[in-house]
């Protein structure tokens, strides 16, 4: 913090030091003008003030204006004049306040002193919070209601541990996802505060996007808030109060370029309409980004297992990283720190749940090897541009098409693990062979998929898709997941096989041997055996 942010924040906590000071002489002065007023009246004058002093704490007043009204009262206001039994009430609180600035926050001095000696600031009260209990003395969560037809009913997620607001707190977790880890190292260092309120202004979507009628149903939609873009307009009022309330959803849109887009415009499978391709070869798109926020009682059920299981595998697999996850079963959201999901869309967003409108789409899982560098090992960046080529073509036809790219490296196995499992498939007796694709995975891993596509359909119901015209993906897995929560796919659409590199015939020989679709004849044992991929050099 440099000296005139500390000046500043010593002068605002002197000023509020000095209205209690002077809260404390009013009362002094009440006390002797009103020593014989009739008691019954002042009782029921204090009852009133406390009753909306209490008001006044259940909207999440900050603290700092709290005693400014409650100094306006005592100083100005009707109230004021006529009771000691009120000055007495407002001194219990004065006291509070008092004890918690000392407790919470050096004095003006030991900020000026910290600044000149080149010393960091401490971020946080002396005070660790590990972890908090239903019923305990502060803990009054704000109601949540998952799955109520509107944002107010439902409430908003709260997930802040500020210690005027770690009471309020009704989810598990911190906003960002993995990236949260990055805001505390920011707050470490004296980057930022760890108090900063975010100024939402102009940051609204760009286009009307829902209410859709799945975002009221509970078990529709269980790993995202469907109001997450929504919270200035629908929490305007909890913002003002001081509740930190942050969005994990945004919406907005872009202009692309790709060099195989270029390539297909040159070719003659796309044009430059001038509204999805520009004439200078710009791709518009509208896009959302979502972070991950989860309705523990809803993905437990959504993978057939008891929430509590599902609490205690999370709590001892992130290094019981978050012990409310046991403590706090009142609390039924967590926001994990993994990755998100980002909807590219190309056409109209908002004839996305037109029933008329024809949707193609690809549900992409990250392979920054292959997506961002080119890797020939898989298919994906093949597949993902093959994605966007027929989306962009669906667009240009008066429909809708749209790429949705999860965060789910490697299978959700993460990078480290694949490049393991490529090491042991080029070096294994025999070569890295179609045939045994999978168990490498498995010897490593454990398991040869981690993505559970259980959960990636609750993107296409939240932006209220009932079907799906072409479906540009061969999993399985994936169209199960679809199918299974009620959306119905019309046509599967398959890589074309010159997209397909040499040394990824391993991969996709073995995926279609596993279950995925093809509209190709499927390998036999023999054709696993004789698919090798590309000896290292």
């Amino acid at each position: 913090m440099d000296r005139p942010k500390a000046i500043e924040v010593r002068d605002s906590i002197n000023e509020v030091l000095a209205m209690l000071g002077k809260v404390t002489e009013t009362r002094k002065k009440i006390i002797v003008k009103h020593k014989n007023d009739d008691a019954g009246d002042i009782s029921r004058l204090a009852e009133d003030l406390l009753k909306r002093v209490k008001e006044l704490e259940g909207e999440y007043i900050t603290n700092r204006v709290l005693v400014m009204v409650l100094f306006s009262l005592v100083v100005y206001g009707d109230i004021a004049d006529a009771s000691v039994l009120i000055c007495n009430s407002l001194m219990i609180i004065v006291e509070k306040e008092k004890s918690k600035k000392n407790a919470e926050i050096n004095t003006g001095d030991q900020i000026i002193k910290s600044v000149e000696d080149g010393k960091p600031i401490e971020p946080f009260p002396s005070r660790v919070v590990l972890t908090t209990y239903p019923g305990q003395s502060g803990v009054r969560p704000i109601p949540l209601k998952w799955g109520a037809p509107t944002p107010l009913e439902r409430g908003p997620i709260v997930v802040s541990r500020a210690p005027e607001l770690i009471g309020l707190r009704n989810a598990i977790g911190a906003h960002g996802g993995s990236y949260c880890i990055y805001k505390a190292l920011a707050v470490a260092v004296g980057a930022i505060s760890p108090n900063h309120k975010p100024d939402f202004t102009n940051t609204q979507p760009l286009y009307t996007f829902g209410p859709n009628k799945t975002w009221s149903d509970p078990e529709k939609i269980v790993s995202l808030d469907p109001w997450g873009h929504m919270i200035v307009s629908s929490y305007g009022d909890f913002l003002e109060k001081g509740v930190d309330i942050k969005p994990s959803i945004a919406v907005t849109k872009a202009n692309l370029r790709l060099a195989e887009i270029d390539d297909a415009v040159k070719a003659g499978r796309l044009v430059k309409d001038g509204t999805i391709i520009t004439e200078n070869g710009d791709i518009r798109v509208s896009k959302a980004a979502i972070e991950p926020v989860w309705h523990l009682k809803g993905v437990s059920k959504r993978f057939g297992i008891s929430e509590k299981l599902l609490r205690r595998a999370l709590f001892e697999d992130t290094g019981g990283m978050y012990p409310e996850l046991i403590t706090r079963p009142d609390m039924e959201v967590f926001l994990p720190p993994i990755g998100g999901i980002t909807v590219y869309i190309f056409g109209d967003p908002e004839k996305i749940n037109d029933e008329i409108t024809k949707l193609t789409i690809r549900v992409h899982d990250e392979c920054n090897g292959s997506d961002v560098f080119g890797s020939d090992i898989c298919t994906c960046r093949p597949y993902l541009i093959y994605g966007i080529e027929e989306a962009i073509k669906q667009a240009q036809e008066g429909g809708v098409g749209m790429s949705i790219y999860f965060r789910k490296e490697g299978r959700a196995l993460g990078e480290v693990t694949k490049y393991l499992v490529y090491n042991a498939r080029k070096r294994q007796d025999g070569g890295d062979t179609a045939a045994t694709y999978f168990q490498r995975t498995e010897c490593i891993a454990g398991v040869k998929d981690m993505r559970f596509q259980a959960l990636m359909p609750d993107v296409l119901h939240w932006m209220g898709i009932k079907k799906i015209d072409r479906f540009v993906s061969m999993s399985n897995m994936k169209y199960d997941a679809i199918v299974d929560s009620g959306i119905s796919i019309l046509e599967r659409v398959d890589i074309p096989p010159e997209m397909i590199p040499n040394d990824s015939n391993v991969e996709i020989q073995a995926k279609i041997a596993s279950g995925y679709f093809s509209s190709a004849k499927p390998p036999t044992t023999d054709d696993l055996v004789k698919t090798k991929g590309r000896e290292w050099e």
